[in-house]
């Protein structure tokens, strides 16, 4: 998934980063609110976000964001455990709460969790796309020949696109959930990807909106 992590604490911020990238996820780290300017309008799975922060409040920051109809999933990182504040940090639109300190695992395990729960494509771990079978919470894809072997960009569309399934995702969008905001990539990569994907999973599982995007699984009702 890619992440966006706002913490000031510079130990614990460096710590959970490197952590979640090592996990597999893509990670876009702030020390304040002010330099989430910068990332407005990125695309994210996820947002971590700290609730006292130098330059405000991150309850505030994400109620601002659910305001205007952003429905990224979020978890609040916060030392404050009164069931008060538990209470309001849910109210203001968060998806979960985590009290510091927290063990990295748990922070990976609650991630998976409200990943399940949001978008058409995250109702469960298993998704099925025809003869692929993708599992989320092991990032691993099976075709009838058995478990397929992916690359970690690879594996980086897959996610994205089966966590949206039925959605066309833009190609610029896809591009920075698979490499993130300062990665320099080539102008082909994500067609070389995509292509990769087609030839393990087969052709039919990816399918490309000629100016639009990509989508994965059944269109939406209309």
């Amino acid at each position: 998934m890619r992440l966006l992590l706002i913490e000031d604490d510079p130990t614990l911020g460096e710590g959970l980063r490197d952590f979640l990238r090592a996990d597999g996820h893509r990670v876009d780290w702030c020390a304040c609110l002010a330099a989430t300017d910068a990332l407005r309008g990125e695309p994210y799975d996820a947002l971590l976000v700290d609730w006292q922060l130098p330059d405000g409040s991150g309850l505030d920051w994400l109620r601002t964001r659910r305001a205007r109809g952003d429905a990224t999933p979020a978890l609040m990182l916060t030392a404050r455990d009164r069931l008060g504040d538990r209470i309001g940090g849910l109210d203001a639109g968060a998806d979960d709460y985590l009290v510091k300190p927290f063990a990295p695992e748990e922070l990976s395990a609650r991630l998976r969790a409200v990943s399940r729960r949001s978008g058409a494509g995250a109702a469960r771990s298993r998704c099925s796309f025809g003869g692929v079978e993708v599992d989320l919470a092991a990032r691993t894809a099976f075709t009838r020949a058995g478990r397929a072997e992916l690359t970690a960009r690879e594996w980086a569309v897959l996610e994205a696109l089966a966590l949206r399934a039925g959605r066309i995702v833009p190609k610029a969008d896809l591009e920075k959930l698979v490499h993130g905001f300062d990665s320099e990539v080539a102008s082909n990569a994500l067609e070389v990807h995509v292509s990769a994907l087609r030839r393990k999973l087969g052709r039919e599982l990816i399918e490309t909106v000629r100016g639009l995007g990509y989508r994965i699984g059944e269109r939406p009702a209309s």
